[in-house]
């Protein structure tokens, strides 16, 4: 069976759990060398062991998607144990434990820490790792939004408008080097994370907002990350791809 990913080396943050991790598990079947990053360190070696046990190549590296000097830690030991970078996932977030309040009101303090992990984050990372997919003569990234950037969410739905925006610059700016730049809006998706901000009120978004009348899945989003990751999309950037179940649509 071809792989699509044989030979490629592929950085996915926030792969510890949730839609990363299922992201980090697709890659690995696909061919990869997956360096899953993330901050929890117990979650993210485990899911690299049992990549690693169902025959697949991965490795764990603690990373703060914030920090410029933890995305550089991270590029130094990926080149290091894995001679290269041809891919990044930019997938990591504060949700799950995401505050509820107003942007009128929210502490600001939280409110800085949290652009700066779900906004600037993918930012910092993308800085850190282009050099390294240039150096092997291209390769793609994929950003994490949400339908939240449609729709009235605060802080959470401001912050996806900018990967929104953000996708779009950066596939302008690094078109040249051969490098796409697209990105995934997934909508509401059965995770313990979405789970535990929705509760009971997900079966009400489902009844209401969705065309096909279910929670996503993890794998739901798997199909279109690797296709925005393979050559299939070699003529695809600057786009995000609404994965949503019908839940949004734009003229």
């Amino acid at each position: 069976m071809n792989k699509r990913f044989e030979n490629k080396v592929v950085v996915v943050t926030g792969a510890a759990q949730g839609i990363g991790e299922a992201y980090a598990r697709a890659l690995a079947r696909e061919g990869a060398a997956v360096v899953v990053a993330d901050l929890n360190a117990e979650a993210g070696e485990q899911v690299a062991k049992q990549i690693e046990a169902d025959g697949g190549r991965a490795i764990f590296v603690p990373c703060d998607v914030s920090s410029a000097e933890s995305a550089e830690a991270l590029v130094s030991r990926t080149v290091e144990e894995l001679s290269g970078i041809d891919h990044l996932v930019n997938n990591a977030a504060i949700y799950g434990s995401m505050e509820f309040n107003l942007l009128i009101s929210v502490d600001w303090d939280y409110y800085r820490r949290f652009m700066a992990v779900n906004l600037d984050g993918a930012l910092v990372m993308t800085r850190a790792v282009h050099p390294e997919i240039a150096k092997r003569g291209g390769g793609a990234i994929v950003n994490q939004s949400s339908t939240a950037a449609y729709l009235y969410s605060g802080f959470y739905g401001l912050a996806k408008a900018g990967i929104n925006s953000l996708t779009q610059q950066l596939a302008h700016e690094l078109g040249g080097q051969r490098i796409r730049v697209n990105a995934i809006a997934p909508g509401p998706t059965d995770t313990e994370a979405t789970r535990t901000q929705a509760g009971d009120a997900a079966k009400d978004i489902v009844r209401n907002s969705l065309a096909i009348k279910r929670m996503g899945s993890v794998d739901d989003m798997v199909g279109a990350l690797l296709f925005l990751l393979s050559d299939d999309a070699s003529w695809v950037t600057g786009q995000i791809l609404a994965v949503d179940g019908g839940q949004t649509f734009r003229l």
